[in-house]
Protein backbone atom coordinates (compact mmCIF):
# COMPACT_ATOMS: atom_id res chain seq x y z
CA UNK A 1 0.00 0.00 0.00
CA UNK A 2 2.77 2.38 0.96
CA UNK A 3 4.71 1.43 -2.17
CA UNK A 4 1.69 2.19 -4.35
CA UNK A 5 1.25 5.52 -2.59
CA UNK A 6 4.93 6.33 -3.16
CA UNK A 7 4.64 5.51 -6.86
CA UNK A 8 1.53 7.65 -7.10
CA UNK A 9 3.34 10.45 -5.30
CA UNK A 10 6.30 10.34 -7.68
CA UNK A 11 3.92 10.42 -10.64
CA UNK A 12 2.20 13.53 -9.26
CA UNK A 13 5.52 15.26 -8.56
CA UNK A 14 7.44 14.36 -11.70
CA UNK A 15 4.78 13.45 -14.25
CA UNK A 16 2.55 16.31 -13.22
CA UNK A 17 5.52 18.65 -13.04
CA UNK A 18 6.57 17.84 -16.59
CA UNK A 19 3.00 18.33 -17.80
CA UNK A 20 2.77 21.67 -16.02
CA UNK A 21 6.17 22.72 -17.42
CA UNK A 22 4.87 22.03 -20.92
CA UNK A 23 1.34 23.41 -20.64
CA UNK A 24 1.80 26.59 -18.61
CA UNK A 25 4.33 28.22 -21.02
CA UNK A 26 2.11 27.16 -23.94
CA UNK A 27 -0.99 28.72 -22.40
CA UNK A 28 0.89 31.92 -21.49
CA UNK A 29 2.32 32.15 -25.03
CA UNK A 30 -1.14 31.78 -26.55
CA UNK A 31 -2.47 34.42 -24.15
CA UNK A 32 0.34 36.80 -25.09
CA UNK A 33 -0.37 36.15 -28.77
CA UNK A 34 -4.02 37.14 -28.38
CA UNK A 35 -3.04 40.15 -26.25
CA UNK A 36 -0.62 41.27 -28.95
CA UNK A 37 -3.32 40.99 -31.62
CA UNK A 38 -5.61 43.15 -29.49
CA UNK A 39 -2.86 45.72 -28.95
CA UNK A 40 -2.11 45.88 -32.68
CA UNK A 41 -5.79 46.56 -33.34
CA UNK A 42 -5.82 49.31 -30.70
CA UNK A 43 -2.76 50.96 -32.22
CA UNK A 44 -4.16 50.80 -35.74
CA UNK A 45 -7.48 52.24 -34.67
CA UNK A 46 -5.68 55.07 -32.88
CA UNK A 47 -3.64 55.74 -36.03
CA UNK A 48 -6.75 55.76 -38.21
CA UNK A 49 -8.50 58.17 -35.83
CA UNK A 50 -5.48 60.47 -35.74
CA UNK A 51 -5.03 60.54 -39.51
CA UNK A 52 -8.73 61.08 -40.13
CA UNK A 53 -8.19 64.69 -38.97
CA UNK A 54 -5.23 65.26 -41.31
CA UNK A 55 -5.55 66.87 -44.72
CA UNK A 56 -5.63 64.41 -47.63
CA UNK A 57 -2.39 63.84 -49.53
CA UNK A 58 -2.08 63.38 -53.28
CA UNK A 59 -1.22 59.81 -54.26
CA UNK A 60 1.67 60.17 -56.73
CA UNK A 61 2.44 58.25 -59.88
CA UNK A 62 5.50 56.78 -58.17
CA UNK A 63 5.75 53.98 -55.64
CA UNK A 64 5.04 55.01 -52.05
CA UNK A 65 6.11 53.54 -48.73
CA UNK A 66 3.21 51.38 -47.58
CA UNK A 67 3.70 51.86 -43.83
CA UNK A 68 4.05 55.62 -44.21
CA UNK A 69 0.74 55.70 -46.11
CA UNK A 70 -1.21 53.43 -43.76
CA UNK A 71 -4.66 54.93 -43.01
CA UNK A 72 -3.85 58.24 -44.67
CA UNK A 73 -6.61 60.03 -46.52
CA UNK A 74 -5.56 60.41 -50.14
CA UNK A 75 -6.61 62.12 -53.34
CA UNK A 76 -5.94 60.41 -56.65
CA UNK A 77 -6.73 61.16 -60.27
CA UNK A 78 -6.84 58.45 -62.89
CA UNK A 79 -8.82 56.17 -65.12
CA UNK A 80 -10.33 52.84 -64.09
CA UNK A 81 -9.19 49.62 -65.78
CA UNK A 82 -12.32 47.40 -65.66
CA UNK A 83 -10.63 44.66 -67.71
CA UNK A 84 -8.62 43.70 -64.63
CA UNK A 85 -11.38 44.13 -62.10
CA UNK A 86 -11.98 41.43 -59.46
CA UNK A 87 -14.77 40.60 -57.04
CA UNK A 88 -13.97 39.55 -53.48
CA UNK A 89 -16.42 36.81 -52.56
CA UNK A 90 -18.36 36.10 -49.35
CA UNK A 91 -18.66 39.64 -48.12
CA UNK A 92 -21.67 40.15 -45.86
CA UNK A 93 -23.58 43.41 -45.48
CA UNK A 94 -26.54 43.44 -43.10
CA UNK A 95 -26.76 39.64 -43.28
CA UNK A 96 -26.89 39.65 -47.08
CA UNK A 97 -24.11 37.97 -49.10
CA UNK A 98 -22.29 39.83 -51.80
CA UNK A 99 -18.94 40.97 -53.15
CA UNK A 100 -16.47 43.78 -52.79
CA UNK A 101 -15.68 45.35 -56.14
CA UNK A 102 -11.95 45.96 -56.57
CA UNK A 103 -10.87 47.87 -59.67
CA UNK A 104 -7.37 49.02 -60.62
CA UNK A 105 -7.02 52.73 -61.29
CA UNK A 106 -4.30 53.91 -63.63
CA UNK A 107 -2.85 56.97 -61.92
CA UNK A 108 -2.92 59.98 -64.24
CA UNK A 109 0.43 60.67 -65.88
CA UNK A 110 1.81 57.26 -64.98
CA UNK A 111 1.66 53.60 -65.89
CA UNK A 112 1.33 52.79 -62.17
CA UNK A 113 -1.97 51.39 -60.92
CA UNK A 114 -3.54 51.29 -57.49
CA UNK A 115 -6.30 48.90 -56.48
CA UNK A 116 -9.49 50.64 -55.38
CA UNK A 117 -12.02 48.82 -53.22
CA UNK A 118 -15.20 50.48 -54.44
CA UNK A 119 -17.45 48.84 -51.87
CA UNK A 120 -20.06 46.11 -51.55
CA UNK A 121 -22.61 44.88 -54.07
CA UNK A 122 -25.24 42.21 -53.46
CA UNK A 123 -24.94 38.74 -54.91
CA UNK A 124 -27.65 37.53 -57.27
CA UNK A 125 -30.01 34.62 -56.79
CA UNK A 126 -27.49 32.39 -58.56
CA UNK A 127 -23.75 32.35 -57.89
CA UNK A 128 -23.27 31.54 -61.56
CA UNK A 129 -24.58 35.00 -62.51
CA UNK A 130 -22.28 37.78 -61.39
CA UNK A 131 -23.61 41.30 -60.73
CA UNK A 132 -23.28 43.89 -63.46
CA UNK A 133 -20.75 46.53 -62.42
CA UNK A 134 -20.91 50.04 -63.87
CA UNK A 135 -17.49 51.67 -64.18
CA UNK A 136 -16.76 55.20 -65.41
CA UNK A 137 -14.60 55.43 -68.51
CA UNK A 138 -13.46 59.04 -68.05
CA UNK A 139 -10.78 60.32 -65.70
CA UNK A 140 -12.08 60.44 -62.12
CA UNK A 141 -10.96 62.28 -58.99
CA UNK A 142 -11.29 60.07 -55.93
CA UNK A 143 -10.92 60.42 -52.20
CA UNK A 144 -10.04 57.31 -50.25
CA UNK A 145 -8.20 55.84 -47.27
CA UNK A 146 -4.96 53.95 -47.93
CA UNK A 147 -4.91 50.47 -46.43
CA UNK A 148 -1.93 48.13 -46.16
CA UNK A 149 -3.35 44.75 -47.20
CA UNK A 150 -2.80 41.50 -45.35
CA UNK A 151 -0.49 38.86 -46.76
CA UNK A 152 -1.56 35.68 -44.97
CA UNK A 153 -4.65 33.95 -46.27
CA UNK A 154 -6.13 30.49 -45.83
CA UNK A 155 -7.22 29.05 -49.15
CA UNK A 156 -8.45 25.62 -50.17
CA UNK A 157 -6.02 24.51 -52.84
CA UNK A 158 -3.34 26.44 -54.65
CA UNK A 159 -4.48 29.54 -56.47
CA UNK A 160 -3.10 30.03 -60.01
CA UNK A 161 -0.69 32.93 -60.35
CA UNK A 162 -1.79 33.77 -63.88
CA UNK A 163 -5.46 33.97 -64.78
CA UNK A 164 -7.51 34.38 -67.92
CA UNK A 165 -9.05 37.83 -67.52
CA UNK A 166 -11.70 36.91 -70.11
CA UNK A 167 -13.03 34.25 -67.72
CA UNK A 168 -15.61 35.87 -65.42
CA UNK A 169 -15.33 33.08 -62.83
CA UNK A 170 -11.56 33.62 -62.59
CA UNK A 171 -12.22 37.20 -61.48
CA UNK A 172 -13.97 36.05 -58.28
CA UNK A 173 -11.38 35.74 -55.51
CA UNK A 174 -11.77 34.58 -51.91
CA UNK A 175 -9.41 37.28 -50.59
CA UNK A 176 -7.85 40.53 -51.70
CA UNK A 177 -4.35 39.11 -52.08
CA UNK A 178 -2.17 41.90 -53.42
CA UNK A 179 0.79 39.56 -53.97
CA UNK A 180 -1.27 37.20 -56.10
CA UNK A 181 -2.78 40.11 -58.03
CA UNK A 182 0.65 41.51 -58.76
CA UNK A 183 1.65 38.16 -60.30
CA UNK A 184 -1.51 38.06 -62.42
CA UNK A 185 -0.94 41.37 -64.21
CA UNK A 186 1.82 42.92 -66.25
CA UNK A 187 1.69 46.46 -64.85
CA UNK A 188 3.21 47.94 -61.67
CA UNK A 189 1.07 48.42 -58.56
CA UNK A 190 1.14 50.68 -55.55
CA UNK A 191 1.71 48.65 -52.34
CA UNK A 192 -1.51 49.98 -50.78
CA UNK A 193 -5.20 49.47 -51.47
CA UNK A 194 -7.65 52.35 -51.43
CA UNK A 195 -10.97 52.14 -49.61
CA UNK A 196 -13.17 54.55 -51.49
CA UNK A 197 -14.63 57.37 -49.41
CA UNK A 198 -18.43 57.64 -49.19
CA UNK A 199 -18.40 61.04 -50.91
CA UNK A 200 -16.45 59.80 -53.93
CA UNK A 201 -18.13 58.76 -57.19
CA UNK A 202 -18.06 55.31 -58.81
CA UNK A 203 -18.61 53.45 -55.53
CA UNK A 204 -21.13 51.14 -53.98
CA UNK A 205 -22.02 50.40 -50.34
CA UNK A 206 -19.10 51.65 -48.25
CA UNK A 207 -19.35 50.77 -44.57
CA UNK A 208 -15.73 49.91 -43.85
CA UNK A 209 -14.81 47.73 -40.90
CA UNK A 210 -12.91 49.41 -38.08
CA UNK A 211 -9.35 48.20 -37.37
CA UNK A 212 -10.37 47.41 -33.78
CA UNK A 213 -13.42 45.41 -34.80
CA UNK A 214 -13.94 42.38 -32.51
CA UNK A 215 -11.04 43.41 -30.29
CA UNK A 216 -12.99 42.12 -27.29
CA UNK A 217 -12.74 38.63 -28.76
CA UNK A 218 -8.93 38.72 -28.61
CA UNK A 219 -9.01 40.13 -25.07
CA UNK A 220 -11.40 37.38 -23.99
CA UNK A 221 -9.27 34.67 -25.57
CA UNK A 222 -6.17 36.07 -23.86
CA UNK A 223 -7.76 35.91 -20.41
CA UNK A 224 -9.02 32.42 -21.22
CA UNK A 225 -5.50 31.16 -21.96
CA UNK A 226 -4.10 32.87 -18.87
CA UNK A 227 -6.88 31.24 -16.87
CA UNK A 228 -5.89 27.83 -18.21
CA UNK A 229 -2.32 28.48 -17.04
CA UNK A 230 -3.47 29.46 -13.54
CA UNK A 231 -5.86 26.51 -13.33
CA UNK A 232 -3.12 24.09 -14.40
CA UNK A 233 -0.81 25.36 -11.66
CA UNK A 234 -3.62 25.30 -9.09
CA UNK A 235 -4.62 21.70 -9.87
CA UNK A 236 -1.03 20.47 -9.75
CA UNK A 237 -0.40 22.34 -6.49
CA UNK A 238 -3.51 20.80 -4.95
CA UNK A 239 -2.43 17.23 -5.71
CA UNK A 240 1.13 18.06 -4.71
CA UNK A 241 0.07 19.36 -1.28
CA UNK A 242 -2.77 16.91 -0.66
CA UNK A 243 -0.73 14.33 1.36
CA UNK A 244 0.66 17.09 3.61
CA UNK A 245 -2.80 18.50 4.15
CA UNK A 246 -4.14 15.09 5.11
CA UNK A 247 -1.43 14.64 7.77
CA UNK A 248 -2.29 17.87 9.51
CA UNK A 249 -4.42 17.31 12.66
CA UNK A 250 -7.85 18.95 12.71
CA UNK A 251 -7.71 22.53 13.89
CA UNK A 252 -3.94 22.80 13.37
CA UNK A 253 -2.71 26.19 12.32
CA UNK A 254 -0.21 26.79 9.54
Amino acid sequence: MQRAAAVSRRFVVWGGGLLVAALVPLFVTLGNWQSHKAEVKRERQALLDARADEAPVLLPGALVDADAMRYRRVLVHGRFDPEHQILIDNRIHREQPGYHVVTPLRIEGSDLRVLVDRGWVAAGTSRAILPAIETPTAVVALQATAIVPGSRFFTLGEQPARIDWRDAAARVWPNLDLGRYRQAVDFPLQPVILQLAPESPAGFVREWARPDERIERHVGYAWQWYGFAVATLAIWSYFLLQPWLRRRPPGASA
